[in-house]
């Protein structure tokens, strides 16, 4: 008797050793997970739980976080740094701007500053003092040396003595003579300086100083109102207050009167340091006329946007012929660079003074999300409107893809140890989600849900605050008490759909390290239709590795989720696939 010979089927161990993260995408590669949660690549190739942060302290009404050599913070409208209150208080309720340049830290839209170095130097970068009674004006050198008054005449005075004055008045004009008696003539005086006395001690010297960009009104002599620069300012408890300020005067005179004095800042959308200078940019109306501008302040001097002495160190404004509203700036390599949604605009620094814009026609900052700018390495992160992008000088490429076609906004980022993290919430849904992304390996991880109002890094650690319940966090875990045993789970996309013959998945197994009390639950979805089904449960009371094996029933594809808690390390997971005929 003759009996038919039967083949077996042919058996594949497929062995995935190698996870690569988070892969929102309808078809997802082996060892890349459809949906995470708390997972890292800290230990890649391995899958592993992320650190558990640390939780330094709940916040009353945060507004900001700033990383210098310690963490700077503002709380309940009082400046902190290293958690200890500062006399800067009484700042508006909302987030805040906070900018480090030198040892000063820089408080945007209150426009006040303090010296993380120095506790009693801190204020306001704004100053205005009016001042009422009698003034007394007269004409002086640039220190503030007065002078005599001059001979006033159409024609020259006889005899002159040698530095004499005569004040020419022929012709249309009035110009300042003085007598050379080596050149034997007189010598017309480029800059012409008046000096304004005050019935006040003291008051000057402790808001203006020496060549700030002020405007001035009030002044008896209508040519010494408008903008002018205080090359001299001087006063004390025994002297009277005075500013010197070019300015002619045919003779010294008092009179009573009111004269203002103001030292603004324009209004700023965004703010950043570069090359020891603030820049800012503004569109839209300053209180005065419609503007589309970039901003810098005089060198050094974060106080002074309005500072012309003709110098390199002068400050300066652009006008930028580009349309739309800005949506982010920062110092990128040492060049400030600002941001619309179709735009980059970087400023070439000078060192003579002569800054120029180059316009880069591109992907620009989503408009909300101008925190998401982060400088990780030598490169730039943010995000733009549809994804995250990459940028490092040229045209800016998308690091994103994992991330899938859902749409987000209100990103917020930060970095730390070559990982940008990025907090973002879905916009159809409204639903947060922070992800992290290792810059080295390429890897996504959706970490939780975490809505970070912001994030700062300070003396190694990554700092960000918990919107929701304004909750100080540590995400590495060096500061503050840590989490409880952390939930995790990863999703597969869909698995062996790829092969279009029949198939029979006879078995998985999954390899990993768990630490004593961890939990783990495989649940599977068959045909991607139905109810999630538990086929595997641990609990170890130990620390070791383990294996679960898992028996699938017969499908055409499935999907795996594992589910646990506590910390672990996913080692492998291999399956054991039986393929058939087409039929």
């Amino acid at each position: 008797m003759q009996f038919p010979f039967l083949t077996p089927s042919r058996q594949t161990r497929i062995v995935t050793d190698v996870f690569t993260g988070y892969d929102h995408r309808p078809r997802v590669a082996d060892g890349a997970f459809y949906q995470t949660e708390n997972l890292s690549s800290r230990q890649y190739p391995l899958l592993c739980t992320r650190p558990r942060r640390g939780i330094v302290k709940t916040l009353v009404k945060p507004g900001g976080l700033l990383g210098k050599d310690s963490l700077c913070r503002v709380e309940d409208g009082t400046l902190y740094v290293n958690h200890l209150a500062t006399p800067v208080t009484g700042l508006s309720a909302g987030e805040k701007q906070l900018v480090s340049m030198g040892a000063y830290v820089l408080i945007f839209p209150d426009k006040r500053y303090y010296n993380s170095e120095d506790p009693t130097d801190f204020g306001f970068m704004e100053a205005e003092l009016t001042l009422s009674g009698e003034i007394r004006y007269c004409l002086c050198d640039s220190e503030g040396e007065e002078l005599e008054n001059p001979t006033v005449g159409e024609t020259e005075p006889e005899s002159p003595a040698n530095a004499a004055l005569w004040l020419d008045t022929a012709g249309s004009g009035r110009v300042l003579r003085q007598y050379s008696q080596v050149q034997r003539c007189w010598v017309e005086l480029e800059s012409v300086y008046t000096k304004l006395v005050f019935p006040s001690l003291g008051q000057l010297p402790a808001l203006f100083r020496r060549f700030d960009g002020v405007e001035i009104s009030g002044a008896h002599e209508e040519e010494l109102n408008g903008e002018k620069i205080l090359y001299a300012v001087g006063g004390g408890e025994s002297e009277q207050d005075f500013i010197v300020l070019v300015g002619l005067i045919e003779q010294s005179f008092s009179a009573e009167g009111s004269v203002r004095l103001r030292r603004r800042l324009p209004e700023m959308d965004f703010v950043c340091e570069a090359q020891n200078r603030l820049w800012g940019c503004r569109y839209g109306n300053d209180g005065e006329k419609n503007v589309n501008e970039i901003y810098a302040s005089a060198l050094g001097d974060f106080k002074n946007f309005r500072q012309y002495l003709g110098l390199s160190t002068d400050s300066w404004t652009a006008s930028v012929g580009s349309d739309g509203q800005w949506t982010g700036a920062v110092n990128f390599l040492g060049r400030p660079t600002f941001f619309k949604e179709n735009r980059i605009h970087q400023v070439i620094v000078s060192s003579v003074g002569a800054h120029r814009l180059e316009e880069t026609v591109c992907r620009g900052v989503q408009r909300g999300c101008d925190k998401s700018l982060q400088v990780v390495g030598e490169s730039l992160y943010y995000k733009s409107r549809g994804e995250v992008c990459l940028w490092q000088g040229g045209f800016p490429q998308s690091v994103g893809t994992a991330l899938g076609e859902t749409d987000y906004d209100s990103a917020v980022g930060g970095s730390v140890d070559g990982r940008y993290y990025l907090s973002m919430r879905e916009t159809e849904s409204g639903e947060w989600s922070l992800f992290c992304l290792d810059t080295g390996r390429g890897i996504w991880y959706r970490e939780d849900g975490l809505h970070a109002l912001c994030f700062a890094r300070a003396d190694g650690e990554l700092y960000a605050i918990d919107a929701e319940s304004g909750a100080l966090l540590a995400m590495k875990g060096s500061v503050g008490t840590a989490e409880e045993r952390l939930p995790w789970m990863a999703e597969t996309g869909l698995l062996d759909y790829q092969t279009p013959d029949r198939k029979y998945l006879s078995r998985y197994t999954l390899t990993l390290r768990m630490e004593s009390g961890s939990r783990l639950s495989i649940w599977l979805r068959y045909d991607s239709e139905g109810d999630w089904l538990k086929s595997g449960e641990i609990e170890l009371f130990g620390n070791g590795t383990v294996s679960l094996p898992i028996r699938p029933r017969r499908c055409d594809h499935l999907q795996m989720r594992i589910c646990g808690e506590g910390e672990a390390k996913i080692c492998a997971l291999s399956r054991i696939l039986e393929i058939g005929s087409a039929l």
